[in-house]
């Protein structure tokens, strides 16, 4: 990984169109038809869910999904709403209003297009996969807890968005069930698990909407007293026409007080993009580009907000949907997109017939599929380190929100971590006599024997500032109570040092040599040698104490302590 070099910005696209065919031009127009049928219904039940109307889902669905395919780093990609950024968007909105979302958005794209052109798109491949499983199963209950009203037809306007006091006004008006509309959840949720045992290529979702909203109209046509809630209810009359841009006033304070929530959007969508990337990887065997599917990302979550959209992010579920249908190229994408954009202008005010209750199914399903429960279940058996990183991020996803959680999360892994190289990073000290091959799978041992006054130090392992402290402490220690003519320092096996650890070891250079005491170093590698060459610590020792290996080290010692002791 390297933070310079060009810009790795190579879409996708671009590579397939230049030998592209019929052939696959009909493998990705029968898929791209198929993600744009099966997105429809997460768009719509996304936005609602995140406290903005369909129309923004649509759009986002459209702008973003278009982008997403024509400029990302993935063949087979689909981008979209997500049911991940539901929580945070939701938040931004009640806090900040939908400009404050959409400056957010827009800040978020910027780190994310940073991020790529810096290089760092394998970087985030590395958060810990507690981390990512801890607030992924936080997300979806919370989502689930967000359904109870619709699902339910409690009819409440004012629910409170803290999890705890949510759940309270919940049980308190459970009394206020309306049981036709629990009835039109209950079946919409009983057709969306029903349908992938008759066919696994059927969207369950659209097919549960179109059976329910024919039945919810037949009902709210014939039967007005036991009307159900429909989209059209809740939005009115929506729009068919694509929003004119529109911009946002920008001022320091309010980028200060987004900032977070940006930080939060942008890494929530590099890890769930480049996650659905991989995974698609490992079906089609194609090789992601990270960093331009996150530059591609970050593009697209710039230009969304412009038309009042929200967060984009590659989508694993359309995504394979897209793979299993014969999508092999971008062009599946981009067709996913026009196909939103014709329901959109011809047949929004059906749209407007969709019950919430059989939206609120629709998202109880999703929150399901995003739980892992499975995989919450083998990290149980992993170390305590891990089960603590994904119980502390699952509790602060769901009792606080999704940035605290985040940032707690990679604050604790990266302690835990620490802790753990800290532990295995071993000081080992040797006198009188050493074996050069311990630690070594060499079969025949060199026995070096070691002179009174001479005392050599083994660092087996990182050399960094959570190591420096405890090889400080140890080398003033002296063994026997005696103080030592000449200390080695062994490094054969640190592949690294830190600016902590030098400056400790320039401490104790100087602190040796004030009380006469050599210090010679033995096995430094390349890397490790260019840094201590760097600061000077050869010139602080004298270039011949830095010696290729341990013989000529204890040879030298021995020698020094000789002269020292006359």
């Amino acid at each position: 990984m390297s933070l310079s070099g060009p810009i790795d910005f190579k879409p996708k696209l671009l590579s397939a169109l230049s030998d592209y065919s019929m052939s696959r031009f009909k493998s990705d127009l029968i898929a791209g038809i198929v993600v744009g049928i099966v997105a429809l219904p997460l768009a719509v039940a996304f936005a609602i869910a995140s406290g903005v109307s369909p129309t923004i889902g649509l759009i986002t669905a459209i702008i973003g999904g278009f982008l997403v395919s024509a400029l990302g780093g993935c063949s087979v990609q689909i981008g979209g709403p997500t049911g991940a950024f539901i929580i945070i968007v939701y938040g931004i909105i009640e806090n900040y209003g939908l400009e404050g979302l959409a400056i957010a958005t827009c800040m978020a794209g910027l780190i994310l297009v940073l991020l790529g052109v810096f290089h760092l798109g394998t970087v985030i491949k590395f958060i810990p996969y507690p981390i990512v499983v801890g607030f992924t199963a936080g997300i979806a209950l919370t989502i689930f807890s967000t359904q109870m009203n619709d699902f339910f037809g409690l009819g409440l306007t004012d629910v409170p968005a803290a999890f705890i006091p949510k759940w309270g006004v919940y049980f308190s008006n459970f009394g206020n069930i309306d049981w036709v509309t629990t009835v039109v959840g209950v079946v919409s949720l009983l057709i969306i698990i029903a349908v992938p045992f008759i066919s696994k290529k059927l969207p369950g979702a659209l097919i549960a909407i179109i059976i329910i909203t024919a039945a919810v109209w037949v009902i709210n046509t014939y039967w007005p007293e036991h009307h159900v809630t429909t989209i059209g209810d809740r939005f009115g009359n929506m729009p068919t026409d694509i929003p004119t841009p529109q911009g946002f006033k920008l001022s320091m304070d309010t980028i200060n007080l987004l900032l977070p929530s940006a930080f939060t959007i942008a890494i929530l969508g590099a890890i769930e993009s480049l996650l659905s990337a991989t995974v698609a990887d490992g079906v089609t065997g194609s090789r992601t580009r990270s960093n331009t599917e996150l530059i591609g990302q970050g593009i697209a979550n710039i230009v969304v907000p412009f038309f009042g959209g929200i967060p984009v992010t590659g989508a694993i579920a359309r995504t394979m949907t897209n793979i299993t249908n014969g999508g092999r190229t971008p062009v599946a994408g981009i067709i996913h997109a026009i196909v939103l954009l014709l329901i959109f202008l011809f047949l929004m005010p059906l749209i407007n017939l969709v019950p919430m209750a059989c939206l609120a199914a629709v998202l109880i399903m999703v929150s399901y599929n995003m739980s892992g429960w499975r995989t919450i279940k083998g990290i149980l058996h992993n170390p305590k380190g891990d089960v603590t990183i994904l119980a502390v991020t699952f509790l602060l996803t769901v009792i606080f929100d999704l940035t605290i959680a985040i940032e707690i999360g990679l604050l604790l892994a990266i302690i835990l971590f620490l802790r753990r190289v800290t532990e295995n990073t071993q000081i080992k000290v040797y006198s009188e006599q050493l074996d050069v091959a311990e630690g070594t799978e060499a079969s025949t041992h060199e026995v070096l024997d070691v002179a009174n006054g001479v005392q050599v130090y083994e660092i087996d392992g990182p050399f960094f500032f959570g190591v420096a402290t405890k090889f400080d402490e140890m080398m003033r220690t002296t063994i026997g109570g005696t103080k030592p003519l000449v200390r080695i320092i062994r490094m054969r096996k640190v592949p690294f040092i830190d600016a902590t650890a030098v400056h400790n070891l320039e401490m104790l250079i100087k602190g040796s040599q004030e009380e006469g005491i050599h210090v010679v170093l033995s096995g430094v590698n390349a890397n490790v040698k260019a840094v201590l060459e760097h600061v000077g610590i050869d010139k602080m020792i004298g270039s011949d104490h830095v010696c290729p290996n341990i013989t000529v080290a204890v040879k030298m010692a021995n020698q020094l302590a000789a002269r020292l002791a006359q």
